[in-house]
C-alpha cells in the first residue's frame, strides 16, 4: 500500500510544481467599454469625434490618432439606438510593408495572449492570402485582418453578438 502511495505521489508531483496555466479571456469589450455603454459615456472618455454617421439604424463615431499597442489608428465605434455600444473598428496607419507586418504581428500576438489560439491562422503560403485571425467568444467576436496587396490596412474589429447577428442577417 505504501509503495502505491509513493508511486502516486511521484506521478502527481510534477503537476504540483508546474505553474497553473491561466485561462484565456472570453469577455470581449471595445477599448475598455462594455457592450451597451452609452454614446455619451464613450464621448466623455474619448473626446469629441471627428465624424458621425447614421447607417442602417447604427450611429458610427470616428476618432483620429488613437493609439493602440504603440500604433496609430482611426477608431470607429458603432452604437444602436437601444443597446448603446455594439462594436468598434481600428484602422491602423502604416507607411511601409515593414510597418504593416510589425503592426499585424504585434496585435496578433497580443490577441493570442489574451484570447488564445485561433483556428483561422495562416501558417504557410502567407504571401498568397490575406493575413487574418478571428475569435468567436462567449462575450463577442474579434477579427484581425490585413491585405496589403489590395490596399486594405491592418484592421481590428470587435463586435457584440447582437451586432454580428444584425450584420450577418442582412447578407
Amino acid at each position: 500500500m505504501m509503495k502505491k502511495t509513493v508511486c502516486l505521489l511521484f506521478l502527481l508531483l510534477p503537476l504540483a510544481v508546474l505553474p497553473a496555466q491561466e485561462p484565456y479571456e472570453t469577455n470581449v469589450d471595445f477599448r475598455g467599454f462594455a457592450w451597451g455603454t452609452s454614446m455619451d459615456e464613450v464621448i466623455k472618455k474619448m473626446g469629441k469625434p471627428v465624424s458621425r454617421e447614421q447607417i442602417d439604424g447604427l450611429t458610427s463615431l470616428v476618432w483620429e490618432n488613437v493609439e493602440v499597442s504603440g500604433f496609430t489608428s482611426y477608431m470607429i465605434a458603432y452604437f444602436s439606438p437601444k443597446g448603446g455600444l455594439q462594436g468598434g473598428t481600428y484602422y491602423f496607419v502604416t507607411r511601409t510593408m515593414d510597418d504593416v507586418m510589425k503592426c499585424y504581428d504585434t496585435l496578433q500576438m497580443e490577441l493570442y495572449n489574451r484570447f488564445g489560439r485561433t483556428n483561422l491562422f495562416d501558417t504557410f503560403i502567407k504571401e498568397l492570402r490575406p493575413y487574418e485571425s478571428s475569435w468567436n467568444l462567449p462575450g463577442g467576436y474579434v477579427y484581425l485582418f490585413v491585405n496589403a496587396r489590395l490596399g486594405v490596412p491592418v484592421t481590428l474589429w470587435y463586435s457584440s453578438h447582437e451586432l454580428s447577428k444584425t450584420i450577418y442577417r442582412k447578407e
